[in-house]
């Protein structure tokens, strides 16, 4: 996470430093055009300030001669000029483009950074976070719970009959199940709650300031789950869970070890049954 938002911290920079850049020479380019427009006027009506009282008061061909010259000098400063302008103009156009270069990467390494990210965090098929990441998470609300003073829980949760699903229905039809299960999951927590794939048909949720009473209600939310397979219609998704609130003391495995022990304590429980499709 802190690699994440400091790869994301860098770009952000980069684009603000490139934007300001680019406001700058929108405003060079505005002011170029200005100063052009205003030369190329003074000279203009330099130019007729030289020639008109001349060609009205016919002036002898020494003056007029003279008056030429000025002219044509007058002409070419303004050539000149629109050269340097044209240079000018082209010198901005290529810094805009290589900026315009620049934007590009630093928008390819932001999406090198999401996909970093959710290679690092995610699990690639529920897009719930992953168990390494997890592991990390419960350590720290471990820490801040003993800091605080304040309740902690976790839910384990195992799949019932996931692996004769994938023999029954296929691979596709289990990695629907646990999609659909991740999604209601998802769901039915909290946005400062943290759901993830523990492994295989295994999920883990802990639960900042929680209280034990509360657990029940993430529970019920996950009642009556049906995924819809292909050519099988509605499979329901039957789960085993098992939950512990944290104590003063206690370590992060410590606590897991306590909700595994419930969770299979309720899968002993359980009949052992072949999910069938149901019709909803």
């Amino acid at each position: 996470m802190d690699k994440q938002s400091t790869v994301l911290e860098l770009t952000n920079d980069s684009r603000n430093d490139i934007q300001m850049t680019m406001r700058r020479m929108d405003r060079r380019e505005w002011w170029l055009w200005s100063y052009a427009m205003m030369v190329t006027m003074l000279l203009l009506v330099a130019v007729a300030s030289f020639a008109f009282p001349a060609l009205l008061s016919g002036a002898d061909r020494f003056y007029s001669f003279f008056v030429n010259q000025a002219v044509r000098g007058l002409v070419g400063l303004v050539l000149i000029f629109n050269v340097y302008l044209i240079y000018q103009q082209l010198q901005i156009t290529r810094i805009r483009r290589q900026l315009t270069d620049q934007v590009c990467a630093v928008d390819k390494v932001e999406e090198l950074a999401q996909e970093v990210y959710k290679m690092a965090l995610l699990d690639p098929l529920t897009g719930l976070f992953n168990r390494r990441y997890i592991e990390q998470r419960l350590e720290s609300e471990i820490a801040r719970s003993k800091r605080h003073g304040r309740p902690l829980a976790v839910i384990l949760f195992d799949l019932d009959e996931f692996k004769q699903v994938n023999d029954t229905y296929g691979h596709a039809a289990g990695d629907a199940l646990l999609k659909v299960f991740a999604e209601r999951l998802s769901k039915a927590t909290r946005g400062s709650d943290a759901a993830a794939r523990y492994g295989g048909d295994e999920f883990l949720v802990v639960l900042p300031e929680c209280k034990p009473e509360n657990v029940q209600h993430v529970l019920k939310r996950l009642q009556g789950i049906h995924a819809e397979v292909d050519n099988q219609g509605a499979l329901p998704i039957a789960f085993s869970s098992g939950w512990a609130a944290s104590v003063q003391g206690e370590s992060a495995k410590e606590l897991l070890l306590r909700a595994d022990a419930e969770l299979y304590a309720s899968k002993r429980r359980k009949p052992s049954a072949q999910p069938q499709p149901v019709a909803i």
